[in-house]
């Protein structure tokens, strides 16, 4: 009896540091065994809206999703998708350039491991497709499968999603990070919120149709969790710090056992933040991430009843 007692004891230390930890050991959706996140470079939630984007509305049915989500308050893309992929601030994964590094300097990479890195640890396979060639700062040696990023600053959203159903369709990747730059260029060549912005919108959503298309050719609907994002948003020709209309951004998700058509500001106190979807993907596929990022996993969107079957 007193060593029963003893072992129930020992069982109650462990318990709070368990409860307090982020480091999931199992996925809490049984069914979820592959992660799309797609970026779409300065897309303001508003611009989304009022643009013709046939494939991402009939993916709002399914999806639970905010529009009053919110990047680092720098909102500058290679800063912003790095939080992204690290889940903390730029003051701490490091990324706070914004250019392709001058000739002949060695690439630089985050301080932190980056969602690659924690998903070929934890043996899954990884892809990006980027639409930017200063997304080769995301690139550290040996962590991503599969990659394309481009040989010159920008190409189109149709190019990417080129290379994207091509690493779909011949590699099914566990994780697929998208980049499509089109929505912000034109941002900064004709204005935010522009006609001519609303129909590079159309064209982005264009893109998301063909790689959701491709996902459900190679049987993977069923199995995949699919985020739509964006690094930030923009006013006038341009974004940055301290601007409401730069720093609110799209989170649409969806995917086996994801609540549908739930606005997560239903929840008043809750706050998606760019950081979390690094946290709510490694959440969803069982990756252990480092419970002292700044990002949290949005539990919100996993329909209870999944969990209790999970658990």
């Amino acid at each position: 009896m007193t060593q029963r007692i003893g072992i129930f004891l020992f069982v109650l230390i462990l318990l709070p540091q368990c409860a307090h930890s982020s480091e999931p050991t199992t996925r809490p959706v049984a069914a979820i065994t592959h992660a799309v996140v797609i970026s779409i470079d300065g897309c303001r939630p508003d611009v989304l809206l009022r643009s013709d984007i046939p494939n991402i509305r009939r993916l709002l049915d399914q999806s639970s999703y905010t529009f009053w989500a919110r990047t680092i308050p720098e909102s500058i893309t290679l800063p912003s998708h790095t939080s992204m992929m690290t889940g903390v601030t730029a003051q701490r994964h490091g990324v706070t350039w914004n250019v392709d590094l001058p000739e002949g300097e060695p690439q630089k990479y985050p301080n932190v491991p980056t969602i690659f890195e924690l998903m070929k640890k934890a043996s899954f396979t990884t892809a990006m497709a980027a639409g930017k060639s200063k997304f080769a700062a995301l690139n550290k040696p040996g962590s991503i499968d599969w990659v394309f990023i481009p040989d010159r600053p920008t190409i189109t959203d149709d190019e990417v999603a080129s290379h994207a159903e091509q690493i779909i369709h011949e590699h099914h990747p566990d994780f697929l990070f998208m980049h499509l730059p089109g929505v912000d260029n034109v941002g900064h060549a004709r204005g935010w919120g522009t006609r001519e912005q609303q129909a590079a919108m159309t064209l982005a959503d264009a893109a998301v149709g063909r790689v959701l298309a491709a996902i459900d050719k190679e049987g993977l609907t069923g199995s995949t969790f699919v985020l739509i994002t964006a690094d930030h948003g923009g006013a006038g020709r341009n974004h940055g710090p301290d601007d409401v209309r730069s720093r609110h951004i799209p989170w649409i998700v969806s995917g086996p056992g994801i609540f549908h058509n739930l606005d997560l500001t239903i929840s008043p106190k809750l706050v998606v933040n760019t950081e979390d979807t690094f946290a709510t993907v490694c959440y969803l596929m069982g990756v252990p991430f480092n419970p002292m990022i700044d990002g949290k996993p949005v539990m919100e969107i996993v329909q209870r009843d999944e969990l209790l079957h999970s658990n």
